[in-house]
């Protein structure tokens, strides 16, 4: 058992830290050990139970609906009922199944009926689980664009996109890309004026924003007291600072979430009765939740979500001021995206914070908006906002020395002009090569990814997409 352990832990050595406040994407740390290992402790205990079937394992049933009801009480939602899902990206999912499967409504006080060619409204800042869920369930996503300056979609543009076809209207609580709040209120209430439903991705703010508003701060309107908002996304192994795998999606009231349930009688075994997009559901995940969020409570959650704020508006300040970088925009809760000026960019500046023990996230460039480097600020990074000034800082003076990765005018003419619909698994290899990914099959990364992300940038997003996909067939697959 030792030697199994001794190998996980010398694989692990390869991987980004999850604590210490260092990696400012994908994890989120609260910087308080005892919620950790509390966390830790009920994953175990509950690694062997299965949510597939509420009855079986009636503790799972008490965990979730506590969780929910906490949420509920969180969101201003009364009447809410709500699933506990794997995470953001399944409850998005579940959002948009739900809308389409329920139809919508010829007027605000009519039945739902069903539409043959389902939509959903989107602002251009909506997260890609959006993107996915228009793949996988057949509903056209109606983009909109966003204000160039506050990156925030106009309402009436939201309400002119919306025709017989709407199922689903779409807003951010904030959105990820730049961390701005939309204008809730307004998109709602056009949607309710049509009768859509509306959904508020709250993944990353659902949890942080109603604990400022408790703690004195004022936040935009974005919850259950909105009217014409339907449901909300809140992710609890986000800012709930709850192990991984453990969202919550809430509809205002029952009957809008009957149509995300599924069930299948017709077939000689076990009825299958579903409330997520799993069967087999862990309890692990859920039984953490539970336990992280009954250890914190209101008190340590107002704390938490004060200090990362706080460090957040701190950190945005301070990086403006850095010569070479801008933020893009004012900060609503914990999240940071940066720009750079023409002496360098922002992926040359993310290897550099790599080199000196700091993940920073960088995005490509969309719809005419130059990349950015996106910052997640945990609680524990607050304790160290000292240090990621003083990293970003010389980051940008080294990436400023080495100048911006330079892609050949020809290179870039060529990738706009490629049809990633025409090329064969040769033809990836190649691409991939040119890229610095020709060695995922053996498993081998770059050491730095700027000049990776640089040629990317120039490339449309259809190729981007499949230059990525075909990277990541190649990375997994045994050795």
């Amino acid at each position: 058992m030792n030697d199994v352990l001794a190998r996980l832990r010398e694989l692990q050595e390869g991987d980004l830290p999850t604590h210490g406040g260092s990696t400012l994407a994908y994890v989120y740390d609260s910087g308080l050990a005892e919620a950790d290992e509390i966390g830790r402790a009920a994953l175990a205990q509950y690694g062997a139970t299965n949510g597939l079937d509420p009855t079986v394992f009636p503790s799972l049933r008490t965990l979730e609906n506590d969780l929910v009801g906490w949420a509920a009480r969180l969101l201003n939602g009364s009447s809410a009922v709500g699933t506990v899902t794997s995470g953001g990206t399944e409850s998005v999912l579940l959002a948009v199944q739900a809308a389409r499967d329920a139809g919508r409504a010829a007027s605000p006080t009519s039945s739902p009926r069903p539409v043959s060619s389902p939509t959903m409204v989107i602002p251009a800042t909506a997260h890609a689980a959006f993107h996915k869920a228009a793949h996988y369930f057949g509903v056209r996503a109606i983009v909109v664009d966003v204000d160039p300056v506050t990156f925030t979609p106009d309402p009436a543009a939201m309400a002119a996109a919306i025709d017989d076809s709407t199922v689903l209207v779409v807003a951010s609580a904030p959105s990820y890309a730049h961390g701005v709040v939309d204008p809730v209120r307004e998109i709602a209430a056009v949607a309710a004026d049509r009768g859509v439903r509306c959904h508020v991705d709250a993944c990353i703010g659902g949890w942080i924003l109603p604990y400022l508003r408790l703690d004195g701060i004022a936040v935009p309107d974005f919850d259950f007291a909105v009217p014409g908002v339907t449901s909300i996304s809140v992710d609890l192994h986000k800012y709930a600072y709850t192990p991984k795998g453990a969202s919550i999606l809430l509809h205002r009231d029952a009957s809008l979430r009957k149509a995300q349930f599924f069930a299948s009688a017709d077939w000689p075994g076990y009825t299958m009765l579903n409330s997520t997009m799993q069967s087999t559901k862990s309890g692990a995940p859920i039984a953490a939740a539970w336990a992280v969020v009954q250890h914190i409570g209101d008190s340590g959650y107002r704390q938490l979500a004060r200090a990362a704020h706080t460090a957040t508006l701190e950190l945005a300040r301070r990086a403006a001021e850095i010569d070479g970088l801008s933020v893009v925009a004012a900060p609503a809760t914990t999240l940071v995206a940066l720009r750079s000026d023409a002496r360098t960019d922002i992926f040359t500046i993310a290897d550099e914070m790599a080199a000196v023990g700091w993940f920073v996230q960088p995005q490509l460039s969309y719809r005419g908006q130059p990349p950015s480097l996106h910052l997640t600020v945990s609680a524990a990074t607050a304790t160290r906002l000292d240090e990621l000034v003083d990293a970003l800082t010389t980051a940008t003076q080294a990436a400023q020395k080495s100048g911006p990765v330079q892609i050949a005018p020809e290179l870039a003419a060529a990738a706009s002009a490629i049809d990633p619909s025409t090329l064969d698994d040769a033809a990836f290899d190649g691409l991939l090569s040119i890229a610095g990914l020709g060695d995922a099959a053996g498993g081998s990364l770059p050491e730095r990814m700027g000049p990776v992300n640089a040629l990317l940038d120039v490339a449309p997003p259809p190729l981007r997409e499949a230059l990525l996909i075909a990277f990541l067939d190649r990375l997994m697959r045994p050795a």
